[in-house]
Protein backbone atom coordinates (compact mmCIF):
# COMPACT_ATOMS: atom_id res chain seq x y z
CA UNK A 1 0.00 0.00 0.00
CA UNK A 2 1.46 3.21 -0.40
CA UNK A 3 2.31 5.64 1.87
CA UNK A 4 0.79 8.60 0.50
CA UNK A 5 -2.42 7.36 -0.33
CA UNK A 6 -4.18 5.15 2.32
CA UNK A 7 -6.68 3.75 -0.70
CA UNK A 8 -4.35 2.07 -2.96
CA UNK A 9 -5.23 -1.29 -2.01
CA UNK A 10 -8.71 -0.07 -2.79
CA UNK A 11 -8.10 1.28 -5.56
CA UNK A 12 -6.24 -1.89 -7.24
CA UNK A 13 -8.43 -4.14 -5.80
CA UNK A 14 -11.30 -2.48 -7.91
CA UNK A 15 -9.76 -2.57 -10.82
CA UNK A 16 -8.77 -6.29 -10.51
CA UNK A 17 -12.80 -6.72 -9.54
CA UNK A 18 -13.44 -4.48 -12.89
CA UNK A 19 -11.32 -6.09 -14.90
CA UNK A 20 -12.13 -9.46 -14.52
CA UNK A 21 -15.92 -8.41 -15.52
CA UNK A 22 -16.00 -5.47 -18.82
CA UNK A 23 -14.69 -6.07 -21.99
CA UNK A 24 -12.25 -3.49 -22.84
CA UNK A 25 -12.67 -4.25 -26.38
CA UNK A 26 -15.76 -2.91 -26.55
CA UNK A 27 -14.62 0.59 -25.24
CA UNK A 28 -15.06 2.85 -28.18
CA UNK A 29 -11.46 4.12 -27.61
CA UNK A 30 -9.47 0.83 -27.06
CA UNK A 31 -7.11 -0.32 -29.89
CA UNK A 32 -9.80 -2.56 -31.17
CA UNK A 33 -12.17 -0.17 -32.29
CA UNK A 34 -10.22 3.56 -32.27
CA UNK A 35 -9.56 4.48 -36.03
CA UNK A 36 -7.04 7.81 -35.68
CA UNK A 37 -5.93 9.96 -33.03
CA UNK A 38 -7.90 12.97 -34.15
CA UNK A 39 -11.15 10.63 -33.28
CA UNK A 40 -10.35 11.16 -29.72
CA UNK A 41 -10.30 14.85 -29.99
CA UNK A 42 -13.40 15.18 -32.00
CA UNK A 43 -15.11 12.82 -30.06
CA UNK A 44 -14.31 14.46 -26.73
CA UNK A 45 -15.78 17.75 -27.80
CA UNK A 46 -18.49 15.70 -29.69
CA UNK A 47 -20.00 13.53 -26.26
CA UNK A 48 -20.15 16.63 -24.18
CA UNK A 49 -23.36 16.60 -22.51
CA UNK A 50 -24.66 13.70 -24.80
CA UNK A 51 -24.52 10.06 -24.83
CA UNK A 52 -21.48 8.18 -26.75
CA UNK A 53 -23.95 7.01 -29.24
CA UNK A 54 -24.59 10.36 -30.25
CA UNK A 55 -21.09 11.58 -30.49
CA UNK A 56 -20.34 8.54 -32.41
CA UNK A 57 -23.44 9.24 -34.67
CA UNK A 58 -21.76 12.94 -35.84
CA UNK A 59 -17.90 11.63 -35.70
CA UNK A 60 -20.07 9.14 -38.69
CA UNK A 61 -21.30 12.21 -40.30
CA UNK A 62 -17.59 14.22 -39.97
CA UNK A 63 -16.06 10.96 -41.88
CA UNK A 64 -18.75 9.90 -44.66
CA UNK A 65 -18.11 14.24 -45.73
CA UNK A 66 -14.72 13.83 -45.64
CA UNK A 67 -14.22 16.24 -42.45
CA UNK A 68 -13.15 14.11 -39.89
CA UNK A 69 -9.38 15.52 -39.65
CA UNK A 70 -8.03 18.88 -38.84
CA UNK A 71 -6.89 20.41 -42.13
CA UNK A 72 -10.71 20.09 -43.33
CA UNK A 73 -12.34 21.22 -40.21
CA UNK A 74 -10.29 24.54 -39.96
CA UNK A 75 -11.70 25.44 -43.29
CA UNK A 76 -15.23 24.34 -42.94
CA UNK A 77 -17.64 27.03 -42.10
CA UNK A 78 -18.96 26.21 -38.78
CA UNK A 79 -22.43 26.19 -40.57
CA UNK A 80 -21.53 23.30 -42.40
CA UNK A 81 -20.02 21.58 -39.02
CA UNK A 82 -22.99 22.42 -37.42
CA UNK A 83 -25.04 20.77 -39.56
CA UNK A 84 -22.84 17.09 -39.70
CA UNK A 85 -22.79 17.20 -35.80
CA UNK A 86 -26.58 18.02 -35.17
CA UNK A 87 -27.04 14.63 -33.83
CA UNK A 88 -24.92 15.46 -30.69
CA UNK A 89 -26.67 18.32 -29.82
CA UNK A 90 -25.75 21.91 -29.31
CA UNK A 91 -24.26 21.66 -32.45
CA UNK A 92 -23.81 25.28 -32.91
CA UNK A 93 -21.56 25.18 -29.85
CA UNK A 94 -19.78 22.08 -30.73
CA UNK A 95 -19.01 23.41 -34.63
CA UNK A 96 -17.51 26.37 -32.94
CA UNK A 97 -15.22 24.32 -30.67
CA UNK A 98 -14.45 21.76 -33.11
CA UNK A 99 -13.30 24.49 -35.87
CA UNK A 100 -11.05 26.14 -33.04
CA UNK A 101 -9.34 22.95 -31.82
CA UNK A 102 -8.56 21.79 -35.31
CA UNK A 103 -7.18 25.50 -36.30
CA UNK A 104 -5.37 25.02 -32.95
CA UNK A 105 -3.57 21.85 -34.39
CA UNK A 106 -3.51 23.12 -37.74
CA UNK A 107 -1.04 26.10 -36.21
CA UNK A 108 1.34 24.14 -34.41
CA UNK A 109 1.69 22.06 -37.32
CA UNK A 110 -0.13 19.30 -37.65
CA UNK A 111 -1.25 16.49 -34.80
CA UNK A 112 2.26 15.03 -35.04
CA UNK A 113 4.15 18.28 -34.16
CA UNK A 114 1.38 19.06 -31.67
CA UNK A 115 1.89 15.33 -30.10
CA UNK A 116 5.92 15.62 -29.47
CA UNK A 117 5.67 18.32 -27.33
CA UNK A 118 6.56 17.72 -23.75
CA UNK A 119 2.95 16.23 -21.39
CA UNK A 120 3.23 19.44 -19.36
CA UNK A 121 3.27 21.41 -22.67
CA UNK A 122 0.95 19.59 -24.83
CA UNK A 123 -1.53 19.90 -21.64
CA UNK A 124 -1.20 23.57 -21.41
CA UNK A 125 -1.47 23.69 -25.03
CA UNK A 126 -4.90 21.36 -25.07
CA UNK A 127 -6.40 23.76 -22.60
CA UNK A 128 -5.68 26.67 -24.08
CA UNK A 129 -8.26 25.37 -27.21
CA UNK A 130 -11.38 26.58 -26.82
CA UNK A 131 -14.07 23.90 -25.31
CA UNK A 132 -11.11 21.78 -24.10
CA UNK A 133 -10.98 21.47 -19.75
CA UNK A 134 -9.43 19.52 -17.83
CA UNK A 135 -10.79 15.87 -18.49
CA UNK A 136 -11.44 16.77 -22.19
CA UNK A 137 -7.19 17.50 -22.28
CA UNK A 138 -6.67 14.13 -20.23
CA UNK A 139 -9.02 12.02 -22.67
CA UNK A 140 -6.95 13.21 -25.54
CA UNK A 141 -3.42 12.81 -23.58
CA UNK A 142 -4.33 9.38 -22.84
CA UNK A 143 -6.14 7.81 -25.63
CA UNK A 144 -4.98 9.68 -28.35
CA UNK A 145 -1.09 10.71 -26.76
CA UNK A 146 -0.37 7.70 -24.97
CA UNK A 147 0.51 9.83 -22.02
CA UNK A 148 0.49 8.28 -18.53
CA UNK A 149 -2.58 10.59 -17.14
CA UNK A 150 -6.00 9.54 -15.10
CA UNK A 151 -8.62 10.86 -16.53
CA UNK A 152 -10.63 11.84 -14.13
CA UNK A 153 -14.68 12.17 -14.30
CA UNK A 154 -17.57 12.17 -12.37
CA UNK A 155 -18.24 8.51 -12.69
CA UNK A 156 -14.99 7.69 -10.41
CA UNK A 157 -15.88 10.27 -8.49
CA UNK A 158 -19.49 8.66 -7.84
CA UNK A 159 -18.14 5.47 -7.34
CA UNK A 160 -15.17 5.76 -5.16
CA UNK A 161 -17.49 8.17 -2.96
CA UNK A 162 -19.73 5.59 -2.62
CA UNK A 163 -16.81 3.10 -1.54
CA UNK A 164 -15.82 5.76 0.90
CA UNK A 165 -12.21 6.80 -0.30
CA UNK A 166 -11.08 9.64 -2.35
CA UNK A 167 -8.76 12.87 -1.57
CA UNK A 168 -9.04 15.11 0.81
CA UNK A 169 -9.87 17.67 -1.95
CA UNK A 170 -12.50 18.11 -4.04
CA UNK A 171 -11.33 19.19 -6.90
CA UNK A 172 -10.38 17.50 -10.73
CA UNK A 173 -6.54 18.10 -10.02
CA UNK A 174 -6.71 16.56 -6.55
CA UNK A 175 -8.60 13.43 -7.43
CA UNK A 176 -6.18 12.91 -10.25
CA UNK A 177 -3.37 12.98 -8.14
CA UNK A 178 -5.17 10.71 -5.76
CA UNK A 179 -5.63 7.64 -8.30
CA UNK A 180 -1.99 8.09 -9.84
CA UNK A 181 -0.22 8.05 -6.35
CA UNK A 182 -2.43 4.80 -5.71
CA UNK A 183 -1.27 3.00 -8.81
CA UNK A 184 2.57 4.75 -9.17
CA UNK A 185 3.77 1.34 -10.94
CA UNK A 186 0.61 1.30 -13.71
CA UNK A 187 1.43 1.89 -17.24
CA UNK A 188 -1.12 3.94 -19.64
CA UNK A 189 -2.67 0.67 -21.11
CA UNK A 190 -3.61 0.49 -17.05
CA UNK A 191 -4.94 4.01 -17.04
CA UNK A 192 -7.00 3.43 -20.26
CA UNK A 193 -8.60 0.39 -18.99
CA UNK A 194 -9.63 1.98 -15.80
CA UNK A 195 -10.93 4.77 -16.87
CA UNK A 196 -13.18 2.67 -19.51
CA UNK A 197 -13.90 0.16 -17.34
CA UNK A 198 -15.19 2.76 -14.40
CA UNK A 199 -17.37 4.56 -17.47
CA UNK A 200 -18.92 1.07 -18.10
CA UNK A 201 -19.69 0.47 -15.08
CA UNK A 202 -21.42 3.22 -14.03
CA UNK A 203 -23.07 3.12 -16.74
CA UNK A 204 -24.40 -0.13 -16.26
CA UNK A 205 -24.82 -0.65 -12.61
CA UNK A 206 -22.91 2.32 -10.21
CA UNK A 207 -26.08 4.86 -12.06
CA UNK A 208 -27.44 7.52 -10.22
CA UNK A 209 -30.17 4.93 -8.63
CA UNK A 210 -27.41 2.37 -8.61
CA UNK A 211 -28.27 -1.85 -9.26
CA UNK A 212 -26.45 -3.20 -6.28
CA UNK A 213 -27.30 -6.69 -6.11
CA UNK A 214 -25.05 -7.83 -9.07
CA UNK A 215 -22.39 -5.52 -8.27
CA UNK A 216 -18.95 -7.17 -8.34
CA UNK A 217 -17.85 -4.54 -5.69
CA UNK A 218 -20.74 -5.18 -3.62
CA UNK A 219 -18.73 -6.73 -0.83
CA UNK A 220 -16.45 -3.56 -0.69
CA UNK A 221 -19.37 -1.25 -0.53
CA UNK A 222 -21.30 0.10 2.35
CA UNK A 223 -24.10 2.21 0.34
CA UNK A 224 -24.58 -0.60 -1.81
CA UNK A 225 -25.31 -3.12 1.37
CA UNK A 226 -27.45 -1.25 2.72
CA UNK A 227 -29.27 -0.50 -0.27
CA UNK A 228 -29.90 -3.81 -0.93
CA UNK A 229 -31.03 -5.12 2.30
CA UNK A 230 -33.31 -2.43 1.99
CA UNK A 231 -34.78 -4.13 -1.22
CA UNK A 232 -34.89 -7.51 0.52
CA UNK A 233 -36.73 -6.19 2.94
CA UNK A 234 -39.55 -4.41 1.05
CA UNK A 235 -39.55 -7.37 -1.42
CA UNK A 236 -43.18 -9.11 -0.76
Amino acid sequence: MSRRNPGASLVRAVYRALDRVYDYDAWHWSPARLRAPFDVIAGAVLVQHTTWANAERALDALRADGALESRVLAALPEERIAELVRVSGTPTVKARRLRAVARAVERAGGLGALFALPTGELRAALLAMHGIGPETADAVLLYAAGRRVFEVDAYAQRLFGRLGAGPEGAGYAAWQRWFEEALPDADVEVFRRYHAYIVMHAKQLCRATPVCAPCPLLSRCAEGRRRALAIAAAAP
